[in-house]
């Protein structure tokens, strides 16, 4: 990367975000006019637009404009697979996934900490916990393992939640059975009698 005036700017916006968001969006703005492809300004106006904006679509144009300028840059795919999960793509979230495994230097627990997220929203919590626990084996740092011991017992917990909707379920159609029995046996008996 070159110290060039864009990345005088880049420098800027990376300062002020979240902290000082005008100072922010104008130094991105300005770091975007000199480049246009510039990735990281094009992640970091992603990041205004979905954190900040909350305008999701906007958001994914600007990630979608820094994987064609370049596909080799790591630091893209979390947060965008991230804003996929957020705004349920979850197609586009798997293709990306999938894709995002194959690039060099991509931090894989990340990756999969993305994918156990997920799994959890399409509410396939064994496999969430399953992905959660490979995440871990590629942590390099105890902050991060803390962090997914953390995603593992909400996780956990929503299974059991799930678990117990279902045993209640089970419990509910079998009353509607056994009161149906019943009902069938004495109109049974009934006719019998006629």
């Amino acid at each position: 990367m070159e110290t060039n005036t864009h990345n005088i700017y880049l420098f800027k916006a990376i300062q002020a975000y979240p902290w000082e968001l005008e100072k922010a969006v104008e130094a991105l703005n300005y770091a975007l006019a000199y480049e246009p492809e510039n990735v990281k300004a094009l992640c970091l106006m992603a990041k205004v637009y979905s954190e900040q904006l909350g305008d999701n679509e906007k958001a994914k144009a600007y990630y979608e404009s820094a994987l064609a300028a370049r596909m080799d840059i790591p630091e893209v795919y979390p947060d965008y697979i991230n804003l996929l999960i957020t705004n349920d793509d979850f197609e586009m979230a798997q293709k990306l996934i999938d894709f995002a495994l194959t690039v060099k230097g991509i931090d894989k627990a990340l990756i999969y900490l993305n994918q156990a997220n997920l799994f959890e929203a399409n509410m396939e919590f064994d496999k969430a916990e399953n992905m959660l626990k490979d995440a871990k084996q590629y942590a390099l740092n105890n902050g991060f393992m803390d962090f997914i011991d953390e995603q593992l017992s909400r996780v956990i917990k929503k299974r059991e939640i799930q678990f117990n909707k279902k045993d209640k379920t089970v419990e509910a159609n079998k009353k509607v059975e056994s009161a149906e029995n019943t009902n069938n046996w004495f109109k049974n008996r009934l006719n019998n009698l006629l």
